[in-house]
């Protein structure tokens, strides 16, 4: 339950300083963990991002002082840090579907979006099948980008990353590669960083690095390793929001702190028995 606390008490910061500016650093401070995995986290769990949860949220409380008071909207548009009128418009518009020029018409719909509060849910009936695994130190070789955290990005070009890989053989490549345990294909986060990490397409092997790629030393840890049934990324991705919202609480670990691999299992990835696995280091609280 400590872990859910300290997600909500990173809330009560950002709510505190919806009119100031918010350090998202602070913010994961407060949550004990890396910038990256306080983004990670809160998006799993509450299903949107930190930052897009703190524009909504500034944007609901930007209608409220349209509603109920006569400042004018370039004011409210620096109450909640916008130095441009544009840019508070194009904000507003993208949650409420109108101008802020308009919201003083009656009858103008608009929407409220509440603040969040984490809560552990007791669902039961739905099995999670894990395994807990000591590693020794594993070299990984393979294709490597630097991905930005920021605003979410990543979740959007990891798909994308694949979809390259994929197409121009280096999947192929990465896989031939594999000559240790555990054998196949990964994606790995990696060296995280404030603003940014390392991502690999990689296999675990003992072969040279070869030219275009890179080699990622894993250091030995204590692995909790989820099995994902189900097509990609869909799965993959419900059990990453379980881990968080469902394990994580109540399990006794917490995150290591350093790199995270999803396996990916040979065969159609679009198949309702399609086999992945979550890979996280762990240690006890």
């Amino acid at each position: 339950m400590e872990w859910l606390d300290r997600l909500n008490n990173a809330i009560d910061y950002m709510e505190k300083n919806l009119d100031q500016e918010i350090d998202y650093n602070e913010a994961a401070k407060i949550s004990c963990c890396s910038l990256f995995h306080f983004q990670r986290m809160f998006s799993f769990v509450a299903g949107i991002g930190p930052s897009d949860y703190v524009r909504q949220r500034r944007m609901t409380l930007a209608a409220f002082d349209l509603l109920n008071s006569s400042d004018k909207v370039i004011d409210i548009a620096l109450k909640y840090g916008y130095n441009s009128p544009t840019a508070f418009t194009r904000a507003f518009t993208a949650v409420h579907g109108i101008a802020p020029s308009m919201v003083r018409v009656h009858g103008v719909p608009l929407k409220a979006f509440p603040r969040i509060t984490f809560t552990l849910s007791i669902k039961g009936g739905k099995e999670m099948k894990y395994r807990l695994e000591e590693k020794a130190e594993m070299r990984f070789v393979g294709k490597k980008e630097i991905v930005s955290n920021a605003n979410g990005q990543n979740f959007a070009r990891i798909p994308q990353i694949w979809e390259e890989v994929n197409k121009d053989g280096t999947c192929d490549r990465v896989q031939a590669l594999s000559n240790q345990q555990p054998a196949g294909v990964f994606g790995i986060c990696a060296n995280f960083r404030e603003a940014e990490f390392d991502y690999y397409v990689a296999s675990a092997s003992d072969q040279p690095v070869p030219d275009g790629m890179d080699e990622l030393l894993v250091p030995a840890s204590l692995w909790v390793i989820f099995e994902c049934i189900g097509p990609m990324p869909d799965a993959i991705q419900e059990v990453w929001k379980r881990i968080y919202s469902e394990w994580f609480p109540t399990s006794g670990y917490e995150h290591a702190g350093t790199a995270e691999l999803e396996w990916y299992s040979d065969g159609d990835t679009d198949a309702a028995d399609y086999l992945s696995e979550v890979w996280i280091p762990v240690v006890k609280k």
